[in-house]
Parts: C-alpha cells; sequence; structure tokens
C-alpha cells in the first residue's frame, strides 16, 4: 500500500520543520532498540524476502518504482535475502545498523562487506557477508561476539570492550568497582541500552543501574550478542544520555538447542604482590571465582524459541588502606598504635548472582513478540581504601529485576515497535562494624582528614531504590519520496518510576581528633552524628513522571548524500522537588537576627548572605513556586557524503543537544537532611577552640563518647542545633552537552578506518557550593572560610546550583580488520587526543572551596588522558589454538586539587584549584610520559568431540609485565607563599588501577 504523495510532502515537510541542527546517524535503523535495517535498490516491484533458517523469521518488502525497499525491525543475525531468481544472498546484519544492499544482480554493489563468514545455517555451513555501515556521521563503532570471546578480559563486564573504542575509558578501580566514561563527562551521564530497554541509573551516579561502586555487571555477558558505542552524535530515540550511549542486542534461541558452561579462577598465588604488599611484607589472601552457563532452543520449531544465562562471581579483592596524603610524609607515624595497626593490605569480599530469560515468537511474517526477564542479585563490602580502614567499612546488598515485553509489527509500508517494561532496583549500604567512629585531621593543613577508622560515617549508610512501569511505542514510515527517499519515524516514552533514598542513619558517632607535628590528641575536636527526630523516617519517597518525544526524517537524497533531520523533547516532574515546602523553622532561621554581625543591629541572617550575591528567595520553596524545566529541546542534525557513491570513503558529520537529568540523589537532601538531621558540634578546647557565643560550640564531656547516641542527642538546642541545612534552586535545569564532530571513513579492503575531530560541550551540571556568609558578605577572611557562619541556631548552608561545565576537543582514529574464518585474524587499533578543561573535578558535586561555582576556574580535566592507546589482536593458531592480546597505554591523568601553599590569593582564598601531572614511567622505550602500561594476553585449546560440541580450556595473563599503574597522589603545592607547579607524584606505597600481573585459568563447554 503507497502513501499519497500529498500526504507524503506533508509528513515530511512538518518533520523537517520541527528538526533543527543536531547530530545524528541517517540510516533507518531501531538504533536504540538494537534491531537492525535492510534498505537498498531492486527491481521495481520486486517482492523482497529476508529469511533467517535458524529461527524461521521472514520479513517481505515490495521494491518501489525507483527500485528502493526497506525492512526494518530485523534482529541482528545472519539471513538470505534475494528480490528473485539470481539475486540470493546470504547477508549479516550487526547489531543497531543500517545495512545497504542492493539486489540488482548475482553480486550486491555498493555494499562495504568484510570477507565471507562461516555461518552454519539449517545445518550447513554457508559464507555469509557481513555488512558494515558506514554511511552514517555517528561517533562509534561495533563490538562483535568475536571480541567478546577472544580479548582478554579481567571483569567479565561486557561493557570492558568498549574501551576498544577512541573516546571510551573503561576502567577497575583499586577496589575492582568498574566504571565506564565517554569523553571528559562523568560516569553518569552515559546510558545502556539492552533490548532497547534503559538501563539508567536515576538516584546513584554511574549511568548504569547497580554500577555505582560496584565490582560487578549490569548483565550477564554470555547472554550478549554484541553491541554497538556511539560516543557522540547519536539518534533522536536516545533519551537520558549526554555522552556514550551503548545499544546491545541479547542473544536468542534457534531451531537446535545450543549451550554452553564455564568456569574461572585465580587466587593470591597467580598474582604478583601490590605496592602496598611489597611495602609491608604481607600479602592478602585473595581469590576469584566465575562460572554460569547458558541454553537456547526451539520451544516451537520455526516459530517460538527460549534462552537461559545464568552467571556468578566471588571475589575478595586485595585493597591498600592508606592515610590520605597532607604534605606531611611522616603523618602516619603520628596516629594512634590503633589505627596504624589497621593501615595496610586488606581484603574486600564480593559476590554476585546474575539471571537471564528470554522468550521469542514469530507469531506470523509480520509480528514478533519477545518476552526476557533479568535479574541481579549482590553483595560488596565497600568504602575501605585511601583514607577509610576495613573497620569503617560498609556491607552493600545491590539488587536489580526487570521484565520486558516487547510486539514488533511490520507492514508494506510502515513498521511499529511497542516496549513495556517494570523494574525493580535498590541499593542498601550498612555499617560493618556499629560503633564511635573516630576521624583523624591534620591540624596544619587546614583539618584535612587522615584516616577514618572505628565504623562507618552515617552520611554512607543509605538505602535507595527506583521502581516502577514504562511503555514505549515508535512509528516509522519507510515508503516516502520526495527529492529522495525518507524513513520517518515517530516515538513516545512515558515513565513512572518511585525513587526513594534515605540518607545516613542515626548511629555510628564520628568524633575528629587533632593530629600536629607532637602527635594526637587524647580528646575530639568535633563530632559529626545523625539525629532520628520523632515522627519522621529520614526517607524521600516521590513518584517521577518521565515523557519522552521525538520525530526524526532519515534522508537518502541521492547514491551520496544522505542528510538526518531530527529532534527530541524530554520532560521530568518529580514531586520531591517541585511540591516541596521550606520548613517554617528554616524560614524562621534564615530571618532571624545574624548573630555573628555587630552593628547594624537588627541585620539578619538573609541580609548578610545577600551582602555575599545569595538571595535566599531563590532558594525557598512554598509548593508552588518550582516548576519542572519544560526547555529540553534537542535538534539534531547529521550528515553523510559517499564520495565515489561506493561506500568506501564517506565524509560525515553532526551537530547536536543532548540532555541528561538530575539524580535524585542530589534532589533528596532538602528534606533528608532536616527529617534526619546531621549535626556537627564543635568541643571547645585549647587545642581547638571555637566561638563560646555560637551554639555549635560546647564544653567537650568524656559522657560523649560513652554514653551512646542517646547523650548526643540531647545536646541538641530544640532540635535544630548544628543541623546542614541544604537548600535546592527553584529553577534547576537538567545538564546537557552539546556535541559537534567531522570525520571521515575508509574502506580500504578488509580494514575500515576513521578519522574524527569531536567538540562537546557540556553545562549546567549538578554542583553543591557553601552559602555560608561573613556579615559583610564576604566568602574569605585572612584566607579563612565561614564554616562557623552557619544558619542561626542550626548548622552549615549548603545550596545546590547547575554550573559545573566541561570543554573537550577529542581526535579520535581507529583502524580494523574484523574476524574471518579465511584469514583467521583479526585487529583494532584506537588512539584519542584529548584537550580536556573543566571547572570542577568531574566526580565530585561538592564544590566548597569558592563562594560560587562560577568563581572555578577552568583547568586541564582529570577524567581523561591527553593520549590514549588500544590496540588488540586475535589469531588462529595451529591444534586448535585462539591467542589474542591487548595493549592499552596512556599518560597520566592530572590531579585536580585545591592548592595551599601559604600564601593569600587576590579573591581572599589562602588555596587556588589547581591541576597538577605527575611524572610518567616509561614503556620499552622513550621518556618517563606513561601514566598506565599495560599488556594482556590470552590462549584458548579447543577439544572438539564432536560436530559443534567441544571443551575449551583458556589462560588469560592480565598486565603481563607487571606495570604498576598508580592510583594515589601526592601533593606537595609549596610554602611561604612561593607555588610549586610540579607539586604532583604517585604515591608509589599506595593503590593501583586494574591488577597486578595476575593469571586466570578458565575451563568450559560448548554445545
Amino acid at each position: 500500500m503507497k502513501v499519497s504523495s500529498h500526504l507524503k510532502k506533508k509528513l515530511l515537510v512538518s518533520v523537517i520543520a520541527a528538526a533543527v541542527a543536531t547530530a545524528i546517524a541517517p540510516g533507518a535503523a531501531f538504533a536504540q532498540t538494537a534491531n537492525a535495517t535492510l534498505r537498498g535498490k531492486a527491481t521495481p516491484g520486486a517482492n523482497v524476502t529476508v529469511f533467517n533458517p535458524q529461527t524461521g523469521l521472514t520479513r517481505h518488502a515490495t521494491a518501489g518504482a525507483d527500485g528502493s525497499y526497506v525492512i526494518n525491525g530485523l534482529p541482528p543475525a545472519t539471513y538470505r535475502v534475494d528480490a528473485g531468481p539470481a539475486t540470493e544472498q546470504n547477508i549479516t546484519l550487526t547489531v543497531a545498523s543500517t545495512a545497504t544492499v542492493n539486489l540488482m544482480a548475482p553480486t550486491s554493489q555498493g555494499t562495504t562487506a568484510n570477507a565471507a563468514n562461516a555461518t552454519a545455517m539449517e545445518g550447513v555451513t554457508v559464507a555469509a557477508t557481513t555488512i558494515q555501515e558506514v554511511k552514517t556521521p555517528e561517533v562509534g563503532q561495533t563490538i562483535s561476539l568475536h571480541q567478546i570471546a577472544t580479548i582478554p578480559q579481567a571483569s567479565r563486564n561486557f561493557l570492558e570492550f568498549a574501551d576498544t573504542v577512541p573516546g571510551m575509558v573503561f576502567s577497575v578501580d583499586a577496589k575492582g568497582n568498574t566504571s565506564l566514561r565517554g569523553g571528559a563527562q562523568n560516569t553518569s551521564s552515559t546510558n545502556v541500552y539492552i533490548d532497547g530497554v534503559s538501563q539508567k541509573s536515576y538516584v546513584k551516579e554511574g549511568g548504569v543501574s547497580g554500577q555505582s561502586g560496584s565490582q560487578g555487571n549490569p548483565f550477564p555477558q554470555l547472554a550478549i550478542g554484541e553491541y554497538k558505542v556511539i560516543t557522540s552524535n547519536y539518534k533522536a530515540e536516545y533519551d537520558q544520555v549526554s555522552s556514550a550511549a551503548i545499544t546491545a542486542d541479547t542473544k536468542s534461541g534457534t531451531n537446535e538447542f545450543h549451550g554452553e558452561v564455564f568456569g574461572t579462577y585465580t587466587n593470591d598465588a597467580f598474582r604478583n604482590r601490590t605496592p602496598i604488599e611489597k611495602f609491608s611484607g604481607k600479602k592478602v589472601e585473595s581469590e576469584s571465582k566465575e562460572y554460569g552457563f547458558a541454553l537456547g532452543g526451539p520451544i516451537i520449531k520455526d516459530k517460538m524459541h527460549f534462552f537461559v544465562a545464568y552467571e556468578e562471581k566471588k571475589f575478595d579483592t586485595p585493597i591498600s588502606v592508606t592515610p590520605n596524603n597532607v604534605n606531611n610524609a611522616n603523618v602516619s607515624a603520628l596516629l594512634p598504635a590503633s589505627a596504624q595497626a589497621e593501615i595496610g593490605p586488606a581484603n574486600i569480599p564480593f559476590n554476585e548472582k546474575l539471571y537471564f530469560g528470554k522468550i521469542d515468537w514469530e507469531l506470523t511474517d509480520r509480528d514478533r513478540i519477545e518476552i526476557s526477564t533479568q535479574v541481579r542479585r549482590e553483595t560488596q563490602v565497600s568504602n575501605v581504601g585511601s583514607g577509610v580502614t576495613a573497620s569503617a567499612g560498609l556491607d552493600n546488598n545491590n539488587h536489580d529485576t526487570r521484565g520486558t515485553f516487547k510486539w514488533a509489527h511490520s507492514a508494506d509500508s510502515w513498521y511499529n515497535e511497542l516496549i513495556f517494561t517494570y523494574e525493580n532496583a535498590y541499593l542498601r549500604a550498612v555499617p560493618t562494624t556499629v560503633g564511635n567512629g573516630a576521624t583523624y585531621s591534620y591540624q596544619q593543613a587546614q583539618d584535612s582528614t587522615i584516616l577514618t577508622t572505628g565504623s562507618a560515617d552515617p552520611r554512607g549508610i543509605s538505602d535507595k531504590s527506583q521502581e516502577g512501569p514504562s511503555i514505549s511505542d515508535t512509528f516509522t514510515f519507510n515508503d516516502l519520496e520526495w527529492h529522495g527517499d525518507h524513513v520517518v519515524k515517530f516515538g513516545y516514552k512515558f515513565k513512572s518510576i518511585e525513587l526513594k533514598a534515605a540518607d545516613a542513619a542515626a548511629s555510628n558517632p564520628q568524633f575528629f581528633y587533632d593530629v600536629n607535628p607532637t602527635g594526637t590528641s587524647a580528646q575530639p575536636w568535633k563530632v559529626f552524628y545523625a539525629t532520628q527526630l520523632p515522627g519522621v523516617d529520614g526517607v524521600a519517597d516521590t513518584t517521577s513522571r518521565q515523557y519522552g518525544m521525538f520525530a526524526q526524517d532519515d534522508w537518502t537524497v541521492n547514491d551520496h548524500l544522505t542528510l538526518n533531520l531530527g529532534v527530541r523533547w524530554d520532560y521530568e516532574v518529580t514531586p520531591q522537588y517541585t511540591n516541596y515546602v521550606t520548613p517554617q523553622r528554616v524560614l524562621d532561621a534564615l530571618n532571624s537576627q545574624d548573630p555573628y554581625a555587630g552593628a547594624p543591629v537588627g541585620q539578619t541572617y538573609a541580609e548578610s548572605l545577600a551582602k555575599g550575591g545569595v538571595n535566599v528567595n531563590d532558594y525557598i520553596s512554598t509548593g508552588n513556586n518550582r516548576k519542572a524545566y519544560k526547555g529540553e529541546w534537542q535538534p539534531r542534525l547529521g550528515f553523510s557524503y559517499d564520495l565515489f557513491g561506493d561506500e568506501a570513503h564517506v565524509i560525515h558529520g553532526g551537530a547536536g543537544r543532548a540532555y541528561d537529568r538530575n539524580l535524585f540523589d542530589y534532589l533528596q537532601v532538602e528534606q533528608t537532611k532536616l527529617t534526619l538531621p546531621q549535626t556537627t558540634l564543635n568541643f571547645n578546647l585549647p587545642t581547638h577552640p571555637c566561638d563560646t557565643g555560637a551554639s555549635n560550640c560546647i564544653p567537650f564531656n568524656p559522657a560523649y563518647l560513652t554514653g551512646g547516641q542517646g547523650v548526643l542527642n540531647s545536646l541538641l538546642s530544640g532540635g535544630n542545633s548544628g543541623q546542614e541545612v541544604d537548600m535546592l534552586n527553584n529553577h534547576l535545569k537538567a545538564p546537557y552537552s552539546d556535541q559537534f564532530s567531522l570525520g571521515m571513513s575508509n574502506a580500504v579492503g578488509d580494514w575500515q578506518t576513521d578519522a574524527t575531530v569531536t567538540r562537546v560541550l557540556s553545562r549546567d551540571g549538578f554542583v553543591f557550593t557553601l552559602g555560608n556568609r561573613f556579615p559583610n558578605g564576604q566568602f574569605f577572611q585572612g584566607g579563612s572560610q565561614p564554616w562557623s557562619n552557619g544558619v542561626p541556631n542550626m548548622g552549615g548552608l549548603i545550596i545546590g546550583n547547575n554550573g559545573i561545565s566541561t570543554r573537550t576537543t577529542q581526535v579520535l582514529l581507529s583502524a580494523n580488520k574484523p574476524y574471518t574464518v579465511e584469514s583467521g585474524w583479526s585487529t583494532s587499533l584506537a588512539y584519542t587526543y584529548s584537550h580536556a578543561k573543566q571547572n570542577r573535578d568531574i566526580n565530585e558535586h561538592y564544590s566548597f572551596d569558592e563562594a560560587t561555582i562560577n568563581d572555578y576556574p577552568f583547568i586541564t580535566s582529570n577524567a581523561v588522558a591527553k593520549h590514549r592507546f588500544v590496540g588488540t589482536g586475535a589469531v588462529d593458531l595451529p591444534w586448535g589454538i585462539n591467542a589474542s592480546i591487548k595493549l592499552t597505554v596512556a599518560t597520566p591523568l592530572p590531579k585536580n586539587d585545591n592548592a595551599c601553599y601559604g600564601a593569600i590569593l587576590p579573591t581572599g582564598s589562602s588555596c587556588q584549584p589547581v591541576a597538577g601531572i605527575p611524572r610518567g614511567s616509561k614503556f620499552l622505550v622513550g621518556g618517563d610520559i606513561w601514566g598506565y602500561r599495560d599488556i594482556d594476553v590470552q590462549f584458548t585449546k579447543d577439544f572438539i568431540i564432536s560436530g559443534d560440541t567441544k571443551i575449551y580450556a583458556r589462560f588469560d595473563i592480565l598486565n603481563l609485565f607487571n606495570w604498576t599503574n598508580y592510583a594515589d597522589y601526592n601533593t606537595a603545592w609549596g610554602s611561604g607563599g612561593e607555588f610549586n607547579p610540579n607539586g604532583v607524584s604517585y604515591n608509589k606505597q599506595g593503590n593501583i588501577t586494574y591488577l597486578p600481573r595476575t593469571a586466570r585459568f578458565t575451563v568450559g563447554l560448548k554445545f
């Protein structure tokens, strides 16, 4: 059925009018849903048939008057496609791609493909051409199943392979926690889509639900087929992302039963010592076990199939407990013996179970239904390492459960996909030990924290969750013609998600002790604790409503030029923020006499703040004066120009805007900090005097150490004294990034290369700053900040605003030779040059070193190395052996710090934000320029039993040369007013990134 010419033009014009410049890929694929699109030319009127003999999936399209055809919604797989006699081809479609296959002759013309892949189809091995998408301005690459199976790996997190894409960094920190970063933005700005379902974390950092401070994986690797990494300039259907978008396709069952069982093991006998273990002479016991299975097969041949997977991880990860550096090399020797005894090697236990199940049903040759579920269960000890001992650790419980129903319907000239999901995820952290905590702070470095021991800080105790349904529908017209061929897509998404957050608990008071060159004070100078107020539970609970809509036109102007015009709009209402009412006791305190002011008598605290540029009316909420931000319009434009019309040399580029969101972890503090007050009281000691006229300055009593929480609760004067007051700006916006790119991709034989320059400007990142001001409005006096000038009869004023920004330019170079059975080898080369600036450490949303975020200078970012190279290679050797290698080198990451060196700056501060780069190490040859060096290798031997059944043994050596990649820094910024620009060095007795040299052994069965 054809759409009328008038309707075609009307629909097209309406989309183009709505779309303004942004970056996007021009293909017709449902990129977010991981499906592929097949398009090309055939004989006009020909019946184009796509058939997967392994599953029975069949789709049809009729070639138009100009011979063009489009088939949407094809799961990545190997297909037989034909448009009549002598046109049949076997092709492999990749995840989230648009493949061009012309069916005018026995061999396709205008396709870019690697050499034939051997693929089993109905028990017969045939040659299938893998179609590579090159007519796209998307900046990114596809990670194949062969790469997942062969590249050496430390974490069994499928996202680890994204590290092979220029602009991406996958990290394993000293605690074994994994994270993925795109460009110089924080990890929270990424998003991962599995079978079209967003895995976004709405409460905690990390981007992916459950990945904040976790050694675990978001999904069982055995269930991942392949995935696509897009670092910028994605399509309009991508939501809640402002850096990298990853869209993954899961495996499905086929008409034959296939499965795999594996087990991986290593322990401390198969690894080298960490730096702290060498220094202490003690090697901590450690162990790693990973095992799992996958099984798929038919329920009804050619109609219904199933796939299930299970994986489990059990780790004991070695960690170094080190004191924070505070410009004193012997600072640990000044601590009490009990604290010194907890410094040194320790380990972190971890356990994770992952489940996945999926049923797909080819209801008709036009309808496909998928039902799937995924479960994550995880326990882990956290918060141990630099500056925190094992006794002050936390026990984490991380649970995530999701279910998905998907219905896709194909018609002659349109395609529709409906997705319904439900998720329930929570993270609970409780203290490993209960009792008093002891924090040791160095008095001569502005009371900088050295070490925390005894019990976990109550602010680390938490219970945070997200739960609710989501529905999305995408409708595509794939048969529109006007000055070329158009694929026009419309979509919407609605999500109702209950968000909960409980910050801190009424336990584990933290006492602060002075450390100076003479030793440690016997009495604390400060105490911090949380209080349970009567009648409240300290839980922020709200239901966030999320709306999203997009329109997109993928316009093939001719064989050379492809354009994409798209626009997206998102809107989120969080009643916890919009309906919040500032408590009367806070209003009374703000408008009371400023006790720190002299004349004129009657100057209120609010008036003192106003002199310092803080208008309290910007933060006081009546329950009616806050509105959810409606300005999240995201225009997106992309183009690709095929120089010779053969997809061998393509110039591509784009520009666009992408909005993320403010984490609920930030929005909920207005309530939780007051319903579960967090109080700081100073003790008036001769060595650490405080203002006896202030409500938070009291004499010390030994009963505070022995009387428990009840004695501390009785110290509250009127229920308010010493309590922190958090207030958010009434006009918060969502963080976003503007993305620009220009590049060229080339196909040279079997090689695919790309060279791209990107520019990404991120703005409106959320930040908390100190609202306190001196009575004259100043933020600095004599180099000191107004920490003691908090809200009268309460505590410090912390205000939340937008303002963190990054400016990043990257040069991305890549060369890839995909694996083929004929060649027996593959390789990937990825180089990234980064010039990145930021006005605040991108991993930090508290900024107390300057009066406002606008006072911070832009300094070199600590999020990304200036130079980074990742290379991989895999080769089939004789006797059924496969070998592979991965090389990673990067220049040192800068240290972003607030440098104090005895000077009073023009701003009045005694410190200044700086970026210092430590001296690196050699990599085989050259100077000391590398901050990260690593070579991993693996060897796998297959033992064929019969047919597709085989046993395999795998041997990995991670960090082959045992290079030490230091993670902790020492700083010495100078003294006497003389700044030392070379004041950063690595702490060679501290923690490391990644692993020492480690051997891992795997055995498995495939059938």
